[in-house]
């Protein structure tokens, strides 16, 4: 494996890139307007950049010392990453910058994901001033991916300049020392190459951590090589350069198996790199990340919200590739943790949801790793089964591994009516979801062919052994397990709901490609005859042997209503039991974690109710989210803030069943809003504006010419025009919704009838002032 570079765009990518019009206009600066000899909205000058603004209102600051990893700076692009706080135990007089990359990881299957192939420690820099540290000042700014400031000690001042490269994949911290200060130091820490999960758990029978790092010069680059015991080695190359008053430091990590080639690679990188000064390499790194977040735009008038949206964009694509390894629990920013690889039955899968609507779809790893690596699904599949069925264990390394399976070494795919190992067996049908989500959002049609429906097959096929027929005449499921709530159900709520989402969304796509599959009429039985979704008066049931009767963090007995949208409150009777299995599941404190607010928040959205919607998130800040947007519980665990930002998304738009819904869930105090460029299903890239509680326009650009319906939020009659301002054929579809038929390309607008607003995107002005994210004074 090797250290990224920037990868060719894909079809996907450039798809994500552009809006059209809108979208050209936007990013130029000037305003959205309709533009026709008739009807001409003349553009005016811009009053400033609306991404700098809400960017830099979105920086992070510190005023005093972070002491952890969830109190600092971060930076990363997806593969490098480094956390910067305090050296633990040395606070006045070293600072850490951690160094940990998320392709480094150990070989060996027989001790499982959790230890054998577990993520590797690799190690940290500490920056040592000469004197004692007194006070720093430091910015992590957003729009440029950099750390900026001034670390003050009683010997003098060290400013500062830090990034890790977009496309190099180096760290570069540049240092300018006063006088007093021009004696300070570097030094590199290597870290035990053991798993994390070694401080957390007993070690198997038979496992021992790695060799000693070996520290060497090569011709004035110096590199700690880390050999492994199956082979391969990862290498940390580092090298410093001096201009004028200016030191630079350059490091890069290079990982190989079973080759020992790291070295040399990494040796290279910094060759190559260390001759540049800081600021020619910042050039195309701010160009990059400059480019990336003007792919979309959202304002709110809650300035701590806003802000800490637009650093889970940063964070995302801090953390986040398609090339790189989809997200471990921690990111790249390995600390540590019993959870030292990527895991399938909820974290995987809520890490990746905001990159949709933010219209990031060059950051998909899971589409890109479950195609990869398709094979290894199927060698972790039961034997029997392997011929035609796939699944995902609940934990696997990057190419979706989990070696031995037990509960000490890595959790496997089960079978359905056994035990041991646990018959944990829905995670890949909701991992492919996500896959769904990508093809829905982008409408491309080799997503859909090569990878969802292929795999969703043979994921909904290893269900198809199980399910019998009871004396009832419906379909049942033998005993398996739903995440985390401990003990196996007949009829598991989890699975029933996640196969009745697998053939359905099977049936679909058959039907769009045109494929006559010999397994459809089995898909259609399903549907016809399986069995209810256990409820009882509390509403939704784990299954049919098991009520939900205790504190629990996961929602995976409510996956029918969030995110599969399979139960979406049609009639009164489901909405009530929506209502009461919500109400039920929240209501049990003691084992509540942060993406339990983000799954109410993102639920009461669907309902509409956009008060407990944003108390949920509310909930969220106040309890659990840290000081740099971090989150953890016994270790770093980075998908509940990410899919906070997916749950503002919901109260913002929605697009599932076929339907766009622009602002459907949004509190009284967010009167004014707006959304550029936000991608929903069908390929649409959506642009609304609400003023003083009304929606004043909705714009939408076809990317795929799919089907359009929208309800837009527009009282009374309304203008629908093309992009040059001509009206628009469209028909009234009743519940504030319209149809409009749009080809690929073609866009519409959408204003009260008569209305000529204002379409310049800008940001809106917050209710109130709120603190910095990062620690500011206090």
């Amino acid at each position: 494996m090797s250290s990224p570079s920037a990868p060719d765009p894909s079809r996907r990518t450039v798809l994500a890139t552009g809006s059209a019009l809108g979208g050209a206009l936007l990013a130029s600066g000037l305003p959205l307007t309709q533009a026709t000899a008739a009807d001409r909205t003349e553009a005016t000058p811009p009053v400033g950049d609306p991404w700098r603004t809400v960017l830099d209102d979105a920086d992070l600051v510190w005023q005093r010392m972070p002491t952890a990893w969830h109190e600092g700076p971060f930076l990363g692009n997806g593969f490098l990453g480094s956390g910067i706080y305090a050296e633990p135990g040395a606070a006045s007089t070293a600072v850490r910058f951690n160094i940990q990359h998320s392709e480094v990881q150990d070989h060996r299957p027989e001790f499982g994901s959790l230890f054998g192939l577990a993520r590797l420690p690799i190690g940290y820099f500490t920056l040592e001033p000469v004197g004692a540290i007194t006070g720093l000042d430091w910015r992590l700014s957003l729009r440029d991916a950099e750390l900026t400031g001034t670390l003050t000690t009683d010997k003098g001042t060290l400013a500062l300049r830090a990034l890790i490269h977009n496309d190099r994949s180096v760290l570069a911290v540049e240092v300018t020392a006063s006088e007093g200060e021009r004696g300070f130091r570097w030094v590199f820490h290597p870290a035990d190459a053991i798993s994390p999960r070694a401080a957390f758990k007993p070690l198997p029978d038979g496992y021992q951590g790695n060799p000693p790092a070996q520290v060497a010069d090569h011709d004035g680059i110096t590199a700690a090589v880390q050999p492994l015991l199956a082979g391969g080695q990862h290498v940390t190359a580092w090298q410093e350069r001096t201009r004028g008053r200016t030191r630079t430091l350059y490091a890069h990590v290079a990982h190989s198996y079973p080759q020992t080639t790291a070295l040399g690679r990494a040796l290279t990188a910094v060759r190559r790199t260390a001759p540049l000064p800081y600021s020619a390499l910042a050039v195309d790194h701010r160009a990059w990340w400059q480019a990336y977040y003007r792919k979309s735009f959202l304002s709110l008038p809650d300035a701590r919200i806003q802000r800490f949206y637009w650093i889970q964009l940063y964070k995302t694509a801090s953390a986040a590739r398609r090339d790189a390894p989809v997200m471990a629990t921690s990111g790249p920013w390995l600390e540590p943790t019993p959870w030292p690889n990527t895991w399938w039955n909820l974290n995987a899968q809520l890490e990746y949801w905001l990159i949709h609507g933010s219209n990031h779809l060059e950051l998909d790893a899971i589409t890109r790793a479950l195609s990869e690596f398709r094979d290894n699904l199927a060698q972790e599949t039961p034997t029997p089964y392997r011929a035609d069925s796939l699944g995902i264990p609940r934990t696997t390394d990057p190419q979706l591994v989990n070696g031995a399976a037990s509960t000490l070494m890595g959790y496997g795919v089960g079978v359905p009516g056994q035990d041991p190992p646990t018959p944990e067996v829905g995670n890949l049908t909701w991992a492919l979801h996500n896959v769904w989500l990508s093809y829905r959002h982008t409408m491309d049609r080799s997503i859909l062919q090569d990878v969802l429906f292929p795999l969703l097959r043979k994921a909904i096929n290893y269900y198809l052994h199980f399910l019998e027929p009871g004396p009832d005449g419906k379909l049942h499921l033998p005993a398996t397990f739903s995440p985390e709530y401990g003990g196996d159900s007949r009829d598991c709520s989890y699975d029933l709901m996640l196969l009745t989402w697998g053939c359905r969304t099977l049936l679909e796509s058959a039907e769009l490609l045109g494929v006559d599959d010999p397994l459809a009429p089995r898909w259609r039985e399903v549907l016809a005859k399986r069995v209810p979704y256990p409820t009882d008066a509390n509403g939704f049931m784990i299954g049919a042997d098991i009520p939900f009767a205790k504190s629990h963090r996961h929602y995976s007995h409510l996956l029918a209503v969030y995110p599969l949208y399979e139960v979406t409150g049609r009639t009164p009777d489901e909405r009530a039991l929506i209502e009461r299995s919500l109400a039920h599941w929240v209501g049990f404190e003691g084992a509540l974690q942060g993406y339990t607010f983000t799954g109410a928040a993102s639920m009461s959205a669907l309902l509409g109710k956009g008060e407990d919607a944003l108390g949920y998130l509310g909930e969220l800040m106040t309890r659990f989210i840290k000081p740099n947007t971090m989150y953890q519980e016994s270790g770093p665990v980075i998908e509940t803030p990410l899919s906070a930002a997916q749950s503002l998304h919901d109260m913002v738009c929605q697009s599932w069943g076929g339907v766009i819904r622009v602002f459907p869930a949004l509190p009284a105090a967010w009167a004014d809003l707006v959304v550029h460029d936000f991608r929903t299903q069908g390929a649409f890239l959506l642009g609304a504006r609400r003023e003083n509680g009304a929606t004043r326009w909705v714009r939408l650009v076809s990317e795929a010419g799919a089907p359009c319906v929208i309800r837009h939020g527009i009282a009374g009659p309304v203008d629908v025009r093309d992009g040059r301002g001509r009206p628009l054929p469209h028909a009234d579809v009743g519940d504030g919704a319209v149809q409009v038929a749009l080809r690929k390309g073609e866009s519409a607008l959408i204003t009260a009838k008569g209305d000529r607003p204002d379409l310049t995107v800008a940001p809106v002005r917050p209710n109130e002032d709120a603190p910095r994210w990062g620690l500011p004074r206090i």
